[in-house]
């Protein structure tokens, strides 16, 4: 089947119903959904009972940079600062230094193993570097996955701060590939810029978006979430144009922003939680069309040499040696070691060299689709039961919720209280969204007069209104006191 005009809609919506329908039972069977979504796109492409041709590495290219655009900014929105904090040097470190060793690692296995010169395998071991955003958010959150001892922020950092590393890494060596004659210290300049302006940006854009939003004034709820939308857009074009790596600048800005107090910000989250969801699907679906198995068969001897080298040396050696100089237990490094997860993003990375010409593009990229397959189907279907096994998963019994988590729950509130506002109060005259509330507190209502109103960020609380209060426990009733500069009469 051609794509045209008049079919696209009607074969990306039926694409999109068998995803979410598939993947709404797949874990019964312990399957991640991400591998089914890839899997539904192969069996559309023009291999498959589909026979959708689709043959486009420009247009998967730009797909799979705004899809992980979404997902990226999406994780980061979902980064809550006080969980990662303890574990941020960890976390960096992981995303830099352990990318460069599982680059330089898988890329010297490659080039002992196979006839690649040394570039070539060293641009194959840096598109394959880092672990996937997509998948280890998705699995992570849909496994629902409670673990011990900070593992889980760490692991969600690491997998959304590692994809600039290898990135630029995979842009350096392809630059090695095509330009023979340039020295491997070449690259030093760029990864400096890449990371610096990258950082800079992020956290300037971060700072911008927050004022926007919360300064700005829009008629409907609805259009601040797209506000958000562009901004992340801008953030991102803004920071590559000027030579930055515009995927660390998305993420540090998103990071920054899930940590303010925004207008509309539980509209704006769950927003983009559909988004991030959206765009995983159709970006492992637009991967699946892009790949022909008839090409995967004859280097599947290959791929599975480098995956298991991957699973079982590189990604280790990476983990314990990135980690020797802090203080964690065996056990946690062994399971940080094991979610090493592969997803669309290496195979988005895998596009580059297809566009850039170079003669082994194809060969690159059908070892590295198979690499992320294998990595999903071995690692992601076995998360839960290695975690229980190295015993860092809490049972159920003492599973807690994040902050998201309860904002997004149906009553995640149990403790109320009313708090009248004087004309002396620090809160007279204040958005709500200036107070700086605590974050597992909220004001349900406001009873001004004879009237309540249900109040949102951008609210104007007036003397002589009583806040109706919302908290999961009575230590942040406390809290929502301070923060009002009040007296708590209980105490």
């Amino acid at each position: 089947m051609n794509l045209t005009i008049e079919n696209i809609l009607l074969v990306g919506s039926i694409l999109l119903f068998i995803s979410i329908v598939v993947g709404k039972t797949s874990y019964k069977f312990g399957v991640p959904t991400l591998l089914l979504f890839l899997g539904i796109g192969m069996l559309a492409g023009s291999e498959g009972i589909g026979g959708i041709r689709f043959n486009d590495p420009k247009i998967a290219q730009f797909i799979g940079i705004v899809s992980l655009n979404f997902i990226l900014f999406s994780g980061g929105l979902d980064t809550n600062w006080s969980t990662v904090k303890p574990i941020l040097r960890e976390g960096l470190v992981l995303s830099t230094l352990g990318v460069l060793l599982t680059a330089l690692s898988i890329g010297s296995f490659v080039w002992w193993l196979t006839d690649f010169t040394i570039y070539e395998s060293m641009l194959l071991g840096s598109i394959v570097s880092s672990t996937d955003a997509a998948a280890v958010f998705s699995i992570l959150r849909s496994k629902s996955l409670a673990l011990k001892t900070n593992l889980r922020p760490t692991l969600e950092l690491e997998s959304g701060s590692n994809d600039p590393m290898a990135y630029v890494l995979t842009l350096a060596f392809l630059s090695l590939v095509v330009h023979q004659d340039q020295s491997v210290f070449s690259i030093i300049p760029l990864f400096l810029q890449q990371m610096i302006l990258g950082g800079a940006a992020g956290f300037g854009f971060g700072k911008l978006s927050k004022y926007v939003i919360n300064r700005i004034k829009l008629d409907f709820e609805g259009l601040y979430p797209v506000l958000v939308i562009a901004l992340m857009f801008v953030t991102f074009s803004a920071t590559d144009f000027v030579g930055g790596n515009g995927f660390l600048a998305i993420y540090i800005c998103a990071v920054y922003l899930g940590n303010q107090d925004l207008i509309h910000k539980k509209t704006i989250l769950k927003m983009f939680d559909g988004l991030a969801w959206l765009m995983e699907i159709v970006l492992f679906l637009t991967l699946g069309l892009l790949v022909f198995p008839s090409q995967i068969i004859p280097v599947m001897g290959v791929g599975l040499l480098i995956s298991i080298f991957l699973i079982m040396v590189a990604r280790p050696i990476s983990v314990f040696l990135s980690l020797i100089f802090f203080r964690m237990k065996m056990r946690r490094r062994f399971y940080i070691s094991w979610v090493g997860l592969r997803g669309a993003v290496p195979i988005v990375f895998a596009t580059y060299p297809l566009l850039a010409g170079i003669d082994k593009a194809n060969m690159i990229f059908n070892i590295v689709f198979f690499i992320s397959v294998t990595s999903i189907l071995i690692q992601g279907t076995t998360l839960s039961v290695v975690a229980k096994w190295l015993g860092v998963a809490i049972p159920e019994k003492s599973k807690k919720l994040s902050p998201t988590d309860l904002l997004f729950s149906e009553d995640p509130k149990t403790i109320m209280r009313e708090i009248f506002v004087s004309s002396e109060c620090f809160a007279t005259n204040k958005k709500i969204v200036e107070l700086g509330f605590p974050k597992n507190a909220i004001i349900a209502m406001i009873k001004r007069g004879d009237k309540y109103i249900t109040p949102s960020g951008s609210t104007t609380i007036e003397s002589d209104d009583t806040l109706i209060v919302l908290a999961d426990r009575l230590g942040i009733i406390d809290d929502v006191y301070k923060t009002l500069k009040i007296n708590n009469p209980s105490q």
